[in-house]
């Protein structure tokens, strides 16, 4: 599977209608999803385990959707094979009023990856260009100074966050951003899934149907962040989300990827640290066998 079917190109102008949400290029069948899938969870594991022995990279993931997308259910099964150390997850919801005292980066910043993890957002500071730019009534909570909020706020917020993302990639951060692309019609199957699966109940919010109404301009909002975030050295891609299980192999085949362009290796072992181990196996060598009680 290519890069090049899911990448947003830098400086390009986005459509989202010209994104599939359904086409599974470079898959025969599901079943053969599924084994490359299980490929992918294993490399993903196996080069984890790399990152948090050399610990000097760390790798971001953001997860951006329409609700019901599957952000969750990509998350649980791309990374269930990791180590549960080596992964930190953080669900973004509406800001608290602590964090609503802080800059719109903050609550980000205070959850990224240190060296040796893997950092998923799951949602992230694009709500700030997303959900408060579909209502802006939400500004006026973030009790911003006079004159900051201006008809230039979101050409400036995507300023900022493109500074904030190379910042993060020029001290040995990667960051992957993955936009699953559901359809309006696919949406509204599983939400009546939601209401009618007992199980899945717990999932359904009225306030996710509600926002449906604003569908457009949400489409809107989504394509004009992509074109101003998309960048060399972050970039997005736009990954067809109405069947799960291709979604799942998509995300977890340009993790891969990433991880494979890193060439992350375990750490050398030099002259003093094989000193330290010969040295460790000889002392206890000398306590020979446990002493077996009667």
């Amino acid at each position: 599977m290519k890069r090049k079917p899911f990448l947003v190109r830098p400086g390009s102008r986005v459509r989202l209608a010209d994104y599939s949400t359904s086409h599974t290029p470079g898959v025969g069948a599901r079943a053969d999803a599924a084994r490359l899938l299980a490929d992918n969870v294993r490399s993903i594991a196996e080069a984890q385990t790399r990152l948090y022995a050399q610990d000097r990279w760390s790798l971001l993931i953001i997860l951006q959707a329409m609700d019901g997308a599957g952000k969750d259910s990509t998350i649980k099964h791309v990374m269930s094979g990791v180590n549960p150390q080596g992964v930190q997850v953080t669900s973004f919801k509406a800001p608290t009023t602590h964090e609503l005292d802080h800059d719109y980066l903050w609550r980000s910043v205070a959850a990224l990856p240190q060296r040796g993890i893997i950092g998923i957002h799951n949602r992230s500071h694009y709500e700030e260009v997303l959900v408060v730019r579909v209502h802006p009534e939400f500004l006026t909570r973030q009790q911003l100074p006079p004159g900051v909020v201006s008809k230039k706020i979101w050409r400036q917020r995507y300023k900022q966050i493109r500074h904030f993302e190379s910042f993060l990639v020029q001290n040995g951060t990667i960051v992957l951003k993955f936009f699953l692309h559901v359809s309006a019609e696919e949406q509204r199957r599983r939400f009546l899934e939601r209401i009618e699966k007992p199980e899945k109940q717990w999932k359904f919010s009225l306030q996710d149907v509600k926002e449906r109404a604003l569908w457009d301009d949400y489409q809107r909002a989504y394509e004009e962040m992509l074109e101003h975030t998309s960048t060399d050295e972050a970039p997005w891609f736009v990954i067809p989300a109405d069947h799960k299980w291709y979604m799942q192999l998509a995300v977890g085949e340009l993790i891969v990827d990433a991880l494979k362009r890193l060439s992350v290796e375990m750490p050398v072992v030099d002259a003093e640290r094989r000193r330290e181990l010969v040295e460790g196996k000889r002392l206890l060598s000398r306590e020979g066998k446990p002493r077996v009680i009667p």
